[in-house]
C-alpha cells in the first residue's frame, strides 16, 4: 500500500465518520432549534389559551406561581394528578395565556393532561 493511497483511505474514513455528526435541519426550523411540540389539545379547551385569572377561578389558588421574565408557571396539585400551566403573552402583547400543558400522578409518572385538568376542576367544586 503506497502513502498516497493509505492518506486517500484515511481521509475518506474520517469524512464518512464527520459526516455522522453533521446536524440536518427539522422541517420548518434552522440547524439547533427544537421543533414545537405538539400534543392533543382535546379535552383542555379551557385551559389552553386562558389566563392566569381564568385558570384560578376554574381551578383554585394555584400550589405554585413561578415567573420568569414574561413567562409564568402555574401548578395546580391534587391527590389525583398535578397540573402545569405554562403562560406566555401573545405575539401582539397582552396578558399573557396557557400555551402549553403538562400533567403528571403525584408520583411523578405521566396522565391524561384532559382527565388531570378535569379532575381539578372536581376538585375546585368541592371546596
Amino acid at each position: 500500500m503506497t502513502v498516497c493511497t493509505r492518506r486517500w483511505g484515511a481521509a475518506f474514513g474520517l469524512s464518512l465518520l464527520t459526516a455522522g455528526c453533521t446536524a440536518v435541519p427539522q422541517s420548518g426550523g434552522e440547524v439547533g432549534e427544537p421543533a414545537p411540540p405538539t400534543f392533543s389539545t382535546i379535552g383542555l379547551e379551557n385551559v389552553m389559551g386562558q389566563t392566569a385569572h381564568a385558570l384560578e377561578a376554574q381551578f383554585g389558588e394555584p400550589d405554585l406561581d413561578i415567573r420568569e421574565g414574561a413567562a409564568r408557571k402555574l401548578q395546580f396539585a391534587s391527590q389525583v394528578c398535578v397540573l402545569d400551566a405554562y403562560l406566555y403573552p401573545p405575539e401582539r402583547g397582552g396578558e399573557p395565556v396557557v400555551s402549553y400543558v403538562d400533567a403528571r400522578l403525584p408520583d411523578g409518572r405521566d396522565v391524561d393532561r384532559a382527565s388531570c385538568a378535569a379532575a381539578l376542576t372536581r376538585r375546585q367544586e368541592a371546596r
